[in-house]
């Protein structure tokens, strides 16, 4: 989300785009995160056909979905974000996928088990509420009909230290929050979900973890 919490506009999704990972070290992160969940999905069933992806920004990984054999749904709070995603596919003019204007942090107008995998990337470092947190996770968990992909920050001293140094040179993004692996863990088990992975992005370098979780039967008490 941007700064005011408002949807994009169809030049600012152009501008995000054209500059969001063009540093060396935002590259190495974009191919990092590609190879781990190539790695994550070629774990997942075969019987795929469609999956949430929410929110789904310029749709910077709309191809990857498609390469797997899903369909993508691209959601977004933007329309013009949306809109970009479902022109991502490389090999064809035509759009890719579905879409859908949809806000993670509410209700989404989608039916029960209606995805087989909901992926969420680079999302739930900008909620700050555990509440919230599980919230979200119980929506995703209500739609999925099995699995989902979503990265979070876990607490790292030298991502922190190396925040705060760019923004003391006036470098720095938008304020993240990181937690501990328990905290997530706990808060998606209470909304439904088992751990099935956890992936590092750079162990030790990044606070970035992807995390495979798949549906449970039954919730951890609150």
């Amino acid at each position: 989300m941007n700064a005011t919490d408002t949807p994009f506009k169809e030049e600012e999704v152009k501008d995000y785009e054209r500059r969001r990972y063009r540093g060396l070290d935002q590259r190495l992160v974009h191919g990092r995160e590609r190879r781990l969940l190539n790695k994550i999905m070629r774990e997942l069933p075969d019987s795929r056909r469609t999956a949430l992806d929410l929110p789904c920004g310029y749709g910077r990984f709309s191809n990857l979905l498609s390469e797997h054999g899903y369909i993508p749904v691209s959601c977004d709070y933007s329309l013009e974000m949306v809109r970009r995603a479902r022109t991502k596919h490389r090999d064809s003019r035509d759009d890719i996928g579905l879409g859908c204007v949809a806000d993670a942090k509410k209700s989404l107008p989608f039916r029960r088990q209606a995805f087989d995998l909901v992926f969420c990337m680079r999302f739930f470092h900008h909620v700050r509420v555990e509440e919230e947190r599980r919230s979200i996770l119980e929506e995703f968990a209500s739609v999925s009909r099995g699995y989902a992909i979503c990265s979070f920050y876990q607490t790292l001293k030298l991502h922190e230290w190396q925040r705060r140094l760019r923004k003391k040179f006036g470098k720095s993004r938008a304020p993240i929050k990181m937690i501990s692996r328990r905290e997530f863990l706990e808060s998606a088990g209470r909304a439904g979900w088992k751990p099935v992975g956890i992936y590092p992005l750079f162990r030790g370098l990044h606070a970035q973890h992807i995390v495979l979780l798949h549906r449970s039967e039954t919730k951890l008490d609150p």
